[in-house]
């Protein structure tokens, strides 16, 4: 596979699946279910692989790629999943062949990609969170290896692929399942009950995090990449009409054109959105983040000085106009991580790190410094006897 195939955001790999179901050929998704270790991606990372040899995608750095295109087509024949193992915890060049010493334990879920993925995509595509439930091991009687369950948190039901309620999965699921998809995690359940046992890997879907960019200046094209290549989906709000903003601004999911005083008319601000205001003009800057301060958006980040702000504040105090420290929490001015850097990328990666961090709920740090492994784990809170694995 290609490096640009291999690095390409997750939500392009959704989107890919999305495509590809109603193209020709069988192609696999790979999704890790579970890692004993260290590895560098977590559960619910996704590949997806084509009968043409080429895979959409990353599950770890790129040493097990290829090992899965070849396992993909002993999927493809069977027509079945099957759940791989590769043990990555000897820094040996006999594992795989590849030396690879990841000191981790990977499982991987590799399954025909059919019909029976279609709702998970289409939530997506709509914006709404949805939970994808696949048992890998049944003894309950009524649910077997395979069998698939949707949970969509909005509606709060299990359904099955076609729509209709899941009435032979355990409704126990529904609060794992729920609480996973709108962290956008996986992980993988047991279930002890009078019907038998049951292991369900429930992988978590967020919907994309929305990312809205005020401004229409050149700087406003390096944030916008580099946060589409960071699973944002980019909003850029332009205040002056004679710019071309999907020309100027590719990688924008979406342009608009508004006043200052109409932002929360012209877009929805929720509490999955968060806000750059760039736009360089002290009186468009002052009007898009009064609008802003009164949302729900858990960040604003203003570009400029801290005297600027200064003077924002004074000159909302002569209309009257001032804002409480909780108020002011939300916004991070001067705008950025203190990385050091003066160019226009640095100063994008400085912007979009901070984003990141903040709604990853995150203090960034040196990755030295932190204690234990470095993505966290993921613990989910139950109700009866369903328990984390």
């Amino acid at each position: 596979m290609t490096r640009n195939n291999w690095s390409v955001p997750e939500t392009e790999v959704v989107q890919r699946i999305h495509e590809r179901l109603d193209a020709d050929g069988t192609d696999v998704l790979a999704t890790i279910i579970d890692v004993e270790g260290n590895a560098y991606r977590r559960p619910g990372a996704k590949m997806l692989l084509d009968d043409a040899g080429e895979g959409v995608g990353s599950i770890t750095a790129g040493c097990l790629e290829d090992e899965l295109l070849a396992a993909a087509e002993s999927v493809r024949e069977r027509g079945r999943p099957e759940l791989v193992t590769y043990d990555l915890m000897e820094d040996d060049e006999d594992v795989w062949g590849l030396g690879v010493g990841c000191n981790g334990i990977i499982d991987v879920l590799l399954e025909p990609l059919t019909e029976a993925y279609r709702p998970a995509v289409e939530a997506f595509a709509d914006g709404r969170n949805v939970a994808v439930l696949t048992v890998l091991e049944g003894r309950n009687g009524r649910l077997e290896e395979g069998d698939r369950a949707y949970y969509h948190p909005d509606e709060g039901d299990l359904t099955t692929p076609t729509g209709a309620p899941a009435s032979d999965w355990p409704a126990e699921l529904s609060g794992p399942a729920g609480e996973l998809a709108e962290r956008g995690r996986a992980d993988v359940v047991e279930l002890e009950s009078e019907r038998g046992s049951l292991e369900v890997f429930i992988d978590g879907i967020a919907a994309p995090t929305d990312l809205v960019v005020f401004g229409s200046g050149h700087d406003v094209g390096p944030v916008t990449e580099l946060a589409a290549k960071n699973d944002f989906r980019v909003t850029v709000v332009g205040f002056r009409g004679s710019v071309d903003l999907d020309d100027r601004f590719p990688d924008a999911d979406e342009t608009l054109t508004t006043s200052p005083g109409a932002v929360d008319d012209a877009i929805d601000l929720d509490e999955r959105t968060y806000a750059v205001v760039m736009t360089h003009n002290f009186v468009d800057d002052r009007l898009a983040l009064e609008g802003l301060l009164d949302s729900p958006v858990p960040y604003v980040g203003l570009m400029g000085p801290e005297k600027r702000f200064q003077e924002m504040l004074a000159a909302f105090k002569d209309e009257g106009r001032t804002f409480d420290e909780a108020t002011l929490s939300s916004l991070y001015t001067p705008i950025g991580l203190d990385l050091g850097g003066g160019s226009p990328y640095q100063i994008a990666h400085s912007i979009v790190a901070e984003v990141l961090a903040v709604s990853n709920d995150r203090t960034p740090r040196h990755l030295r410094t932190r204690e234990g492994h470095i993505h966290d784990r993921v613990t989910v809170e139950s109700e009866g006897d369903v328990a984390p694995q």
